[in-house]
């Protein structure tokens, strides 16, 4: 008997044990392509189905997380002035990045698929493969340092109604991994927005705030001391002068003079800043985003216009120059903040953005133009993308309507 049979022989009557032979199920897919093929010479026969798909997305987003995680760390020692190198106090950096990063990854997919397993098992159906992506997502746009029940509050809130409510995968109107981030900063906002919540392990990033180690900090000393490397040392803090202001802060405050006093551009571009834990590498979300368009699975056309929107409003406010942030020369708006991440992973959703050719171009092109005016305009938001991209998902199918209304017409036209 060969692997695949014994892993068959294990599954659970589906009558009896429904969760348990949805688990099973959930586990089974994802490990096997479907064995099951259309007969018949008419259709075309493809191994890739929604989960392979899901996965696909996934591994773009490899590099945000290996950078994201050590980020963590890195901007933790900066902060108390120690190991200002990027790879100095490697080891140091990346286990307290994974410190921080697990728990966040974890609880995630446990809430998110647990509630989905429950919904699929009481439904009669295979668990629906959308949140794998909505569950590597949703930790990238978290602040390393987000309570872990209000994780789950937001998790909960995203995939039981704005998924579920609305039918499950393929069916929700906005971006789970956004409504989630969404539900974070209109609940609990002083734990996603201000200066504070960039820089974890402190209770407040201030000069002369202490750090705050756990178990798993002392676990890995233990480790570190077998292994004759240094360890956290709790006795730090956080210089004078240390700021874990953003970019995108700094620029409200005196425009791209104060951020270039802070941050290089050069920086920026690389991502060893304070940010969003997946947000901060440029080079790395374009790589992922460049290979969801040569595998067919994101649309070149959503990108492109969302840059051509974004760099076209930024222009109209460079003229305005009514403000230091409106000064910021446009090509510099990409370098702060979430841009390519929200370019790549979010606003290319096939199931919330517009189906159409041309509703695509108007789609990315108005999420580039109106997520500008929310950043550089609006000094209570620090960000602009998020709101946009929910408010083009709301409505994406005006826009692909209208685009089919306007076909309809021309060929009746023509007839």
């Amino acid at each position: 008997m060969g692997l695949l049979d014994k892993i068959k022989g294990l599954e659970p009557d589906k009558k009896k044990k429904p969760i348990l032979h949805t688990l099973y199920d959930a586990v089974f897919t994802f490990l096997y392509t479907p064995s099951n093929t259309a007969k018949g010479g008419t259709h075309i026969k493809d191994g890739m189905d929604l989960k392979r798909t899901m996965i696909y997305v996934v591994i773009a987003m490899q590099l945000c997380f290996l950078f994201g995680t050590y980020n963590i760390g890195h901007q933790h020692f900066v902060a108390m002035g120690q190991y200002l190198g990027f790879f100095e106090g490697f080891h140091l950096k990346l286990v307290h990045g994974l410190i921080k990063f697990l728990p966040l990854f974890v609880v995630t997919n446990v809430v998110g698929l647990g509630i989905e397993i429950w919904y699929a098992a009481k439904r009669g159906h295979a668990v629906e493969e959308g949140f794998l992506v909505s569950g590597a997502l949703i930790p990238l746009i978290m602040p390393p340092d987000l309570p872990i029940w209000i994780l789950v509050l937001s998790v909960a809130f995203a995939v039981i109604l704005v998924k579920e409510a609305f039918g499950g995968t393929g069916m929700n109107v906005w971006n789970v991994a956004l409504m989630a981030r969404l539900f974070v900063f209109f609940a609990y906002p002083t734990t996603i927005s201000g200066d504070n919540v960039w820089v974890s392990g402190f209770d407040e990033v201030v000069s002369g705030a202490t750090p705050i180690y756990g178990w798993a900090h002392d676990m890995f000393n233990t480790v570190f001391g077998w292994m004759g490397l240094e360890g956290f040392n709790s006795g730090g803090a956080i210089v004078d002068g240390f700021t874990g202001a953003t970019p995108l802060a700094l620029a409200y405050q005196g425009g791209w003079d104060a951020v270039t006093a802070v941050y290089p551009p050069s920086q920026m571009w690389w991502g060893a800043i304070p940010g969003s834990i997946g947000e901060t590498p440029k080079l790395f979300i374009i790589l992922g985003g460049l290979f969801l368009i040569f595998t067919g699975i994101a649309s070149w056309r959503i990108m492109l216009s969302m840059i051509v929107g974004a760099a076209f409003m930024s222009m109209l406010l460079n003229a305005w120059d009514a403000t230091p942030f409106m000064s910021v020369p446009w090509y510099y708006q990409f370098y702060m903040g979430s841009f390519f991440f929200a370019m790549a992973f979010m606003a290319t959703d096939p199931v919330t953005a517009a189906s159409t050719t041309t509703g695509k171009i108007a789609y990315g092109f108005l999420i580039g133009f109106i997520g500008i005016i929310i950043r550089v305009l609006n000094p209570a938001y620090p960000e602009g993308w998020m709101l946009a991209i929910i408010f083009m998902n709301t409505f994406a199918p005006l826009l692909d309507r209208l685009v089919l209304n306007s076909h309809i017409s021309k060929r009746l036209a023509r007839a």
